[in-house]
């Protein structure tokens, strides 16, 4: 009599579990808002024991901070871009893709600035992914000041003008506090408004 081999058991590598767990984590977060985004809600919405979320996150907190650096890094490599070689177009362009990332993430995006599912003290690998986004926007604005395009001066602080108007219109945009009957084009005359009075006048096209 023969008998039929055992199939070896397949396991799923490290890293795709972990992807797998942050994709089930944003389902259960877009679908069942902040506080239901458990160890036990994110394991059955991947199809694994809870164990596998301890296994690889260690706790919920780590599960939590692993879903805040990933949205993290998405607004990051957002702000980013592909590097637009005109330093002015590069700076615009960056503003219209944030308001693209966080209408496209709206739950990951109001986490990520709000308190709803924060754990404890942040890493410093949090701290410093959280800090990315604005990184690459102080990175924009020091290019455009170093090719005469931006009145010159302190960039990061430059930067944090712009951020600061730019993130209040998107959150009152996704708060529906946007009262105009166009908030695309009142939010890109916005982006122009504020590319206008940095600019040395005389580049101003």
């Amino acid at each position: 009599m023969t008998t039929t081999p055992k199939r070896a058991r397949v396991r799923t590598p490290s890293r795709d579990l972990q992807a797998a767990l942050l994709d089930a984590a944003e389902e259960v977060l877009v679908r069942d808002g902040p506080a239901a985004v458990t160890v036990r809600a994110v394991a059955a919405q991947a199809q694994v024991a809870p164990m596998g979320v301890y296994n690889r996150f260690g706790s919920k907190e780590g599960l939590v901070e692993a879903l805040l650096i990933r949205a993290f890094d998405g607004l990051r490599r957002a702000v980013a871009g592909p590097g637009e070689l005109d330093p002015i177009e590069r700076l615009r362009a960056s503003g219209i893709r944030y308001r693209q990332f966080a209408l496209a993430n709206p739950a990951q995006y109001a986490v990520m600035f709000g308190a709803a599912l924060a754990g404890g003290e942040p890493s410093v690998e949090l701290k410093e992914c959280a800090a990315g986004a604005f990184q690459e926007l102080v990175g924009h604005v020091a290019t455009a000041m170093a090719a005469g395009r931006l009145v010159r001066g302190d960039a990061q602080d430059v930067a944090q003008q712009i951020w600061g108007a730019v993130h209040g219109a998107v959150t009152l945009e996704m708060q529906q506090r946007i009262f105009t009957q166009h908030p695309e084009r009142t939010y890109l005359a916005l982006l122009d408004l504020i590319i206008r009075g940095l600019s040395v006048p005389e580049t101003i096209v």
